[in-house]
């Protein structure tokens, strides 16, 4: 089975399964692992997977009176989860969490057959339900395999003098782009290369994951890096799935969501994305053209203990194929149980040689009832083709782009953590801002607090309208830190667009990139005294 980040070897199972349909027209399916005892292996386990065991489980289907049927699922494994670092035991442990990702995610899976059966489902892009189905399998099967990096598959890991915060594996021999007309092996034989991965994973304190998600799937340019080294970007520019999520020959503009399917329940959706783009110069006009990305994104509305939110994504052509090659990636966002038992939350992750947990690298205390102190785990895996006289050079994009929206991935994310004072505030997307609806009500107080007057005349009213009309007031609203470097925080559209950047960007904006040495001090020394006069006016 697939391991869920790349923190953790996947699990191997030797099962025994057994089929009967009993007398009262019922099947029953039962399961249980094959241990050395019963006729199981007695060899060592297979190269980078940790033997697992499925206890008694299986399936019950009874008819029911008048048609249909009716089916009872049990889940019951030991995933041992000691081999694993203590921070992500909750993963291999957790009731919950196993019931989210095997027992729920199968009963869905039935009952949305039986809707595509019944002609109940509706069909999108001219698909049927059942093609639409597999282009999600298809996409989730791949970023797994992204993920994971199975020996069996082709994959290797290339050779680093050190150790790298992002993983880069390769494979010449890509089977999971089948499904296309063309066989996959044969294609990047004859170009002389092959795919490359480049993945990460780290922890993230306080974010909900399906806000995090939601958020990279709406607001795609405050983190798809399209500022990508121009050798590398050129040299991939013929391949149709070189870089995901951007441009190589232009900067990407706004993206548009075409909705093709949905689940019953809308936890999970497909979509493709138009990216517009638009040329650098004249001569790049004819290159100019939109890109697509067929796109599947999971449990943003999903507020279910254990629930994992994803965005997968992959480059596809206008034509849209039923057999396209599919080379995914994307973002998965998993929620750990809060522990009060454990003694230190901190490990060692692919992301950093060490995991501070909590201010000042101190195990904040465990609270499960609260939002404020839930913890996540964010894998991150992209893919790109190569040829091989240009592997190096593809590695080194691939590294410095993941490390880009790492960086992006992490600014958001601190943005959108509920505040510790409020931590059970529900947290809400604004339009264009990623800020918690706490933030009008800070900054409306903060304003009265310093001149007296009112900055929003709907404070009283609800957070959402009082978070609108900050965001679309029509003066420039920035807010900036009292240190001896002011820095800026946050700010409106009107003062985002005021300086000409994102509100993500906006925090990389510095004084030493703005003003000389001599302009620093002024200012620094004139800051105080500008406050004084905004508190006296």
């Amino acid at each position: 089975t697939y391991a869920p980040t790349t923190l953790a070897a996947p699990r191997d199972f030797w099962i025994l399964r057994y089929t009967s349909g009993l007398e009262d027209g019922s099947l029953v399916i039962c399961e249980r692992s094959l241990t050395q005892a019963t006729g199981g292996p007695s060899g060592p386990n297979a190269p980078n997977f940790v033997r697992a065991e499925v206890l008694p489980s299986g399936y019950l289907i009874r008819p029911c009176e008048g048609g249909g049927s009716m089916i009872h699922i049990v889940d019951h494994v030991d995933l041992d989860a000691w081999s694993v670092p203590e921070v992500l035991r909750p993963l291999y442990e957790s009731p919950k969490i196993l019931a989210q990702k095997m027992t729920i995610a199968a009963l869905r899976h039935i009952r949305q057959i039986a809707h595509e059966s019944s002609g109940e489902m509706p069909y999108g892009g001219g698909r049927q339900p059942a093609v639409l189905r597999t282009f999600s399998q298809r996409l989730s099967r791949g970023f797994n395999d992204a993920v994971n990096g199975f020996l069996d598959d082709g994959w290797s890991l290339m050779s680093s003098d050190r150790a790298e915060d992002v993983t880069i594996a390769i494979n010449s021999s890509p089977n999971k782009l089948a499904g296309s007309h063309v066989n996959p092996s044969q294609m990047f034989t004859a170009i002389g290369g092959g795919v490359l991965c480049a993945k990460a994973s780290m922890l993230l304190q306080n974010v909900p994951p399906a806000l995090l998600v939601r958020f990279l799937r709406e607001h795609r340019s405050e983190w798809a890096d399209p500022g990508v080294d121009a050798y590398s970007a050129a040299a991939l520019r013929a391949s149709p799935y070189a870089v995901p999520g951007l441009r190589a020959s232009g900067f990407m503009g706004s993206q548009v969501i075409l909705p093709l399917a949905h689940t019953l329940e809308h936890e999970e959706f497909l979509e493709v994305i138009r990216l517009e783009g638009h040329s650098l110069c004249h001569d790049e006009v004819v290159l100019s053209r939109d890109m697509y990305l067929l796109q599947l994104c999971s449990g943003v509305d999903e507020n279910a203990a254990g629930a994992c939110a994803q965005l997968v994504f992959a480059p596809i052509d206008e034509s849209f194929a039923d057999d396209a090659p599919l080379l995914p990636s994307g973002f998965r966002v998993i929620p750990l149980d809060a522990k009060t038992d454990a003694p230190s939350a901190t490990r060692t992750l692919d992301l950093a040689s060490t995991l501070e947990v909590g201010p000042g690298g101190t195990r904040a205390p465990s609270d499960a009832s609260s939002t404020s102190n839930t913890r996540s785990v964010l894998t991150i895996a992209f893919q790109f083709s190569y040829e091989n006289h240009l592997r190096e050079s593809v590695a080194a994009m691939a590294r410095q782009y993941v490390r880009t929206v790492v960086a992006s991935v992490q600014r958001v994310a601190m943005a959108i953590a509920p505040s510790r004072p409020g931590g059970q505030l529900e947290m809400k997307n604004p339009p264009g801002s990623p800020e918690a609806h706490t933030l009008a009500r800070w900054i409306g107080r903060s304003y009265r607090f310093h001149t007296g007057a009112e900055l929003l005349c709907t404070e009283s009213q609800s957070a959402d309208a009082s978070l609108k009309a900050l965001w679309q007031h029509s003066d420039s609203i920035m807010c900036c830190s009292l240190k001896a470097a002011p820095v800026f925080t946050f700010a409106n559209q009107a003062g985002l667009d005021m300086l000409e950047t994102t509100l993500i960007a906006l925090q990389d904006i510095s004084l030493e990139k703005i003003l000389d040495d001599d302009g620093r001090k002024a200012l620094c020394s004139e800051f105080p005294k500008i406050m004084q006069q905004v508190r006296t006016t």
